[in-house]
This record gives C-alpha cells, structure tokens and sequence, in this order.
C-alpha cells in the first residue's frame, strides 16, 4: 500500500523530502458540485496519509481505537494547486518536519501519481493527547526513534 520514494524517474525537487506515500481512491463521493474534489477532502486523504504513516513504522495498530492513538489535531494550513478529478490517481506524502516536546510538525503532499505533478501541499501540526486524562502528554521516545530511523537521520536535530 504504501511506499519509500517511488515515485517515477526524474521527478526531483520538493519530493526528496518525502519518504512514505499513500495512495489515496478518489471517491465519487468526494467531489463537489464542480466536479472536483472537495477542499475539505484533501485534510481527509492527508489524515489517511498520516494514519498510515503512524501504522507503517509501529506506533499504534489498526485494532487499536482512535481514542488509544494519542494525537489530536491542532492547526492546519493546505494550499491548493490544481483540482483533483474522480479517477485519478493520487498519492500523499508525509514527512515529519518538526518534533517539539508534546507537537509534531507534519508536511504532506497530495501528487498525481503518475506525473508526480504537485496538487496541493499542506502544515498538519499534531499534538500527542492522552484521551482518558484529557491533557497532552510528551510523544513518545520509541515513537522519536522510529521516526528518525525511518527517515534516515542520524539523530532527531538533523531534521530540518
């Protein structure tokens, strides 16, 4: 389902960053009245993204309940470059750009898959919550380390 870098030879530029890609099914039902996808789907297919991100390295399982994930949305910006039409197929990239003490800064990337064309890109800031006491808690040290490891980094600072 996922994958590390596929995507087409020659494509270089903003997706050398991007190690992990969803392929995303654009659904009928996605589409708004202008026979596009609707804006607000696109935080859908970056949170499917983002949930397989988080399966593929270990930090929390698909049996798992939402409320035993341990993150929380907490800011959202998306630009959009060009409509995304039923068919076509798509894939998100993840990348985690920042890991504060309890935060974490994601970028993702909605691509054309066969392309690998830029069509829209977005900042998902993610803060790790603990459901049953209601407050936030620090991410995880194993959660550090996966992520580091799986990006290719030395240590958790080499990231940009």
């Amino acid at each position: 389902m996922a994958a590390r870098n596929d995507m087409p030879n020659g494509i270089i530029g903003f997706m050398a960053d991007y190690h992990f890609y969803h392929p995303i099914e654009v659904r009928y039902g996605d589409l708004d009245p202008q026979g596009h996808v609707n804006n607000a789907k696109h935080l859908t297919y970056f949170e499917q993204a983002r949930v397989a991100y988080m399966i593929e390295l270990g930090l929390f399982t698909k049996d798992q309940s939402f409320m035993q994930i341990g993150v929380i949305l907490a800011d959202v910006h998306i630009t959009y470059f060009e409509p995304v039409y039923f068919g076509q197929d798509i894939k998100v990239g993840v990348h985690p750009a920042k890991l504060g003490n309890k935060s974490m800064t994601w970028e993702q990337t909605i691509v054309d898959a066969d392309s690998g064309k830029e069509l829209a890109k977005g900042e998902v800031i993610m803060v790790t919550y603990n459901y049953q006491e209601g407050k936030t808690v620090s991410i995880p040290d194993h959660w550090r380390r996966k992520i580091v490891e799986f990006e290719g980094l030395e240590k958790e600072k080499d990231m940009p």
